[in-house]
């Protein structure tokens, strides 16, 4: 494993052609559920910085980050490479939900390419403490197929108030009962 002071160009190159990867969270205590999420999508992520990086959080089924995050502020992003040369990349730090009604939303969201906005529940923001790489020698090669775009297509079969009303079903608190989301 290598450290490294925070993402330079290579890891950021690197970052960006990955077409997956992984959020881990976790309440604090020994209670709770330690919670990990696959996430994809091109254009979903974006380095904003040598220490900074952010994704676009949609809507889904439950919102352990958002709960984790409003409870200590512990991330964990992981990429792996499952085509080319082994690598695994994380950055563990310290991450906020930004929400559509936050004063420093509309700014996060200009950094991506033109985003969806349906659906979009938060901008999760990360500010690494420590960046490393290691070798991923087992990780499987895999070939990229594509995007879903399953979420896409159920979001587009509900209105903004569709949305609200299953936000605050499914995503108002975590797993563990901790609050996640306001209704």
């Amino acid at each position: 494993m290598k450290l490294h002071e925070s993402i330079d160009q290579r890891l950021r190159e690197f970052i960006d052609a990955q077409p997956m990867f992984f959020v881990a969270t976790a309440p604090a205590g020994a209670d709770g559920h330690v919670n990990v999420s696959p996430k994809g999508g091109r254009g979903t992520l974006v380095v904003l910085d040598p220490l900074r990086v952010a994704y676009l959080d949609y809507t889904g089924s439950g919102a352990e980050t958002i709960a984790h995050l409003r409870d200590n502020g512990r991330i964990t992003l992981m990429w792996c490479a499952f085509a080319g040369p082994p690598n695994i990349v994380r950055v563990h730090g310290t991450g906020r939900a930004v929400l559509p009604t936050d004063p420093d939303f509309d700014g996060l969201l200009a950094a991506f390419d033109a985003p969806d906005r349906h659906g979009l529940r938060s901008v999760i923001e990360v500010t690494a403490d420590r960046v490393s790489d290691s070798c991923g020698f087992q990780v499987p090669l895999m070939e990229y197929v594509g995007d879903r775009d399953l979420l896409t297509r159920w979001t587009e079969r509900k209105s903004e108030s569709d949305l609200d009303e299953y936000r605050a079903q499914k995503n108002a608190r975590s797993i563990d009962g901790l609050p996640a989301l306001k209704s």
